[in-house]
């Protein structure tokens, strides 16, 4: 049975008070660094993490490299050492390392000590207090980094082993169901995107079919090329005046190119505008100024600026899985000097193969619930990730207890 329970009032304690049974110690007598030091080799094929592979913010490893693929000297680690990106470490690129490897000398490789435990230590390295700390105290003002001299001599109150492990299980649950989410959504999308490619791309369904050469090559003769203004509306963003900008939730999120941008749905924890171009749920949120071709799908209402184009179309899951397919056309179609960006001419001309109604029908039926799970999967690992993020800080300091699990 999990049992919580609080310290004392949260009014009545700050973050440097000791709870009872913990110890007031600096952040170097509980971690190490991990100094192993490895230089690349053709014939090297161990797995190496680099600041690139590490996701901003959501303490997780989105890629991996290969050490042949990198020729300078890189730090080694070992399976449940945390890395830390220590560049910019406002960015939060903190992951436990899922496997053995080598990473970049910009990450540092800390271990546990003896009768520290690893999970409560790269909960406690995530924290934004810790994460906060090492940024104002980072040196460099364009490539601003941390130090683990810094790091070693922070306080922190400590508590003891069994309840750093049952602080470190807490919160791993909501990590493991994060990341079974992801692998659920990658699932999804890999099906959903065979699906496409067999049908749309292959025309295997269709092989039966007289076949006629097109602008887009060899296609059933019972389809047609039209353009993406036959099949969707298209709505260009244009950035509202600054002073309807509000971060209290009035009026709907507004995003304005990649960096509002998920895996899937756009990251909700943004600004929001009262006034402006409105995309709907459902619309496919398409990126038109550098760089052009990134793709979401609007699980809400989204204010969008000058770097969107959004989509609106019954066959949305068909022109988003043909625009996912289609990239290189979309970045060959970029104009401009300043910026490179794509016009709305240049969008509604875009060609595309239309298929006969009763085929999308039949393709929106088969993938339309697959891409419909993705968006609650997203939704849900949102959910989570807010959650772990407001419970870290309380248990690695003890303002909530883990009793019992």
């Amino acid at each position: 049975m999990l049992r919580f329970k609080w310290e004392t009032p949260i009014s009545e304690r700050t973050i440097k008070k000791i709870p009872d049974g913990w110890e007031r110690k600096n952040l170097g007598h509980v971690a190490e660094l991990h100094r192993e030091h490895f230089l690349p080799k053709d014939e090297d094929t161990r797995l190496y993490v680099g600041l690139e592979h590490i996701e901003e913010g959501t303490l997780t490893l989105k890629g991996v490299g290969k050490s042949k693929e990198v020729v300078s000297s890189k730090s080694v680690f070992l399976k449940g050492d945390i890395l830390f990106g220590k560049l910019r470490p406002y960015f939060r690129k903190v992951i436990l390392a899922p496997f053995d490897g080598v990473c970049s000398t910009d990450i540092l490789v800390i271990k546990p000590k003896t009768k520290t435990h690893n999970k409560y230590l790269f909960y406690l390295l995530a924290s934004r207090q810790i994460i906060d700390s090492v940024s104002t105290a980072s040196e460099g003002t364009k490539m601003p980094r941390t130090s683990w001299g810094f790091l070693e001599s922070i306080e922190i109150n400590v508590p003891p082993y069994e309840e750093q492990k049952r602080i470190g299980e807490v919160l791993s649950w909501f990590d493991d169901l994060i990341e079974n989410k992801k692998r659920q959504n990658e699932i999804l999308e890999k099906t959903a995107m065979a699906v496409f490619k067999s049908w749309f791309v292959d025309f295997e369904p269709f092989s039966d079919s007289e076949f006629v050469d097109s602008a887009l090559g060899k296609m059933p003769k019972n389809g047609e090329i039209g353009k993406l203004s036959d099949v969707c509306e298209i709505i260009m963003g244009q950035s509202p005046p600054s002073e309807y900008y509000n971060r209290e939730g009035e009026g709907s999120p507004f995003i304005q190119g990649k960096g509002q941008f998920g895996r899937f749905i756009p990251n909700t924890d943004v600004f929001c505008s009262t006034t402006g171009k409105k995309a709907k749920p459902k619309d496919i949120l398409l990126t038109v100024r550098a760089p052009i071709g990134e793709l979401n799908i609007a699980d809400t209402d989204y204010i969008i600026g000058r770097g969107l184009a959004s989509l609106r179309s019954e066959n949305w899951v068909f022109i988003h899985f043909y625009l996912l397919s289609n990239k290189e056309l979309l970045k060959a179609s970029e104009r401009g000097t300043t910026f490179d960006a794509i016009t709305k001419p240049e969008l509604e001309s875009f060609p595309i193969i239309i298929p006969p109604q009763n085929v999308l029908e039949k393709f929106k039926a088969l993938v339309e619930p697959l891409s419909r799970k993705i968006i609650l999967n997203e939704k849900q690992i949102s959910v989570l990730t807010k959650v772990r993020d407001a419970l870290l800080p309380l248990l690695v300091f003890g303002k909530l207890r883990v009793e019992e699990i």
